[in-house]
C-alpha cells in the first residue's frame, strides 16, 4: 500500500514545509485538486480553494527528492489539451518522472460554464483530451511537438477518476490505474457517478475492473487508488489507528494507493499530525 496526502493551501515557505513534512513521514506522493474558477455558492457550501495544480507540485518538486507529484484529479476538458501535455511533461521532466496524473470528467456546472466549456461534452472532451495528450507525448502529431520529453516513457501513469462504468472503461484504455471514490447516493447524484458506500461494494467494483482490464487484454499490474471511507476528503477527521485498520482492510481487496486528505488548521499543526500518521503507518507495516 501506497499513499498519497493532499498539500494544503498555503505561502511559498508553508508548501515547501508542508512537501517536505509528507516526505519525511514516509508518505509516497502529496496531491491537489483541480478547481481554476469555483462558483461563491459552491465554495459557501463544503467546497474548497484549490491552488493551481502545476504551480503547486512544482514547489513540493523542488523542495523533495522522492516525493511523487499526483492530480487528484485534474480536468483536462477545462484546459488545450496540449497546453495540458506540455505542463504535465515539464513538471515530470524537472521533477525527474515524479508525475502521476490522476484525471477526471469534472462535476462543477457552473465552473465549466465560467471557463467556456460546454458542461454536456465534458466526458467526451476528456477522452478527446486524454487520445491529444498521448499522441504529444509520443510525438505522433506531424507537425508539432511537445518539449521537454516526459522522463517517464511513454508518458507518466495516468489514473482515471470516478465510480461509473465510463472511468472504469477510461481508466482501462487510456490509463495505469483507477481512481474510485466514497459516494452516498446524494454525492453520486451531484457528481454524477455510481454510488460507493462500504468495503464489500468497492472490491465488488474492483473485481470488475480487473475482469474488464483482462478482457480488454491489460495483463500488468494496473493501480487502485482510493479516498479511505474513514478519512473522506470533505471532512477534518484525525484518527492513525483507524485509517492504518481500514489501509489494511483495503489492501486486502485489491487497493494499491489511498489519497487523503488531513486538516491544515495552521502549518505547525498540520505537520504533527502527518507526522503522527506516518509513525502509525510506519508501526503497521514493521
Amino acid at each position: 500500500m501506497k499513499f498519497s496526502l493532499e498539500l494544503p493551501i498555503g505561502e511559498p515557505d508553508a508548501l515547501v514545509q508542508c512537501a517536505l513534512e509528507i516526505e519525511d513521514a514516509g508518505f509516497d506522493a502529496c496531491f491537489v485538486t483541480d478547481h481554476p474558477y469555483p462558483g461563491r455558492e459552491w465554495l459557501a457550501t463544503g467546497g474548497h480553494e484549490t491552488l493551481d495544480p502545476f504551480v503547486a507540485l512544482s514547489f513540493a518538486a523542488a523542495a523533495t527528492r522522492r516525493l511523487r507529484l499526483h492530480t487528484n484529479c485534474l480536468i483536462p476538458a477545462y484546459r488545450n489539451p496540449y497546453l495540458t501535455a506540455k505542463s504535465v511533461a515539464t513538471l515530470d521532466a524537472c521533477s525527474r518522472g515524479r508525475v502521476i496524473l490522476g484525471v477526471a470528467v469534472g462535476y462543477l456546472e457552473p465552473e465549466f460554464e465560467a471557463l467556456g466549456v460546454p458542461f454536456a461534452e465534458r466526458a467526451a472532451r476528456l477522452d478527446d483530451a486524454l487520445w491529444a495528450m498521448k499522441q504529444a507525448w509520443a510525438d505522433e502529431t506531424p507537425d508539432n511537438i511537445v518539449t521537454p520529453r516526459c522522463v517517464q516513457q511513454p508518458h507518466p501513469p495516468i489514473w482515471a477518476g470516478g465510480n461509473s462504468s465510463a472511468a472504469i472503461r477510461r481508466a482501462i484504455t487510456h490509463g495505469e490505474g483507477w481512481s474510485p471514490f466514497p459516494a452516498s447516493t446524494r454525492t453520486a447524484a451531484a457528481v454524477d457517478t455510481a454510488t460507493m458506500t462500504d468495503i464489500p461494494m468497492l472490491a465488488n467494483a474492483i473485481a470488475r475492473f480487473k475482469e474488464r482490464a483482462a478482457e480488454a487484454g491489460r495483463t500488468e499490474p494496473l493501480d487502485v487508488c482510493f479516498t479511505p471511507f474513514s478519512h473522506p476528503g470533505h471532512k477534518d477527521v484525525v484518527d492513525p489507528d483507524t485509517f492504518v485498520e481500514e489501509a489494511q482492510e483495503l489492501a486486502g481487496i485489491g487497493v494499491t494507493w489511498l489519497a487523503f486528505h488531513l486538516p491544515a488548521p495552521s502549518i505547525p499543526e498540520f505537520c504533527d499530525t502527518v507526522a503522527a500518521f506516518g509513525e502509525a503507518v510506519a508501526e503497521a507495516h514493521t
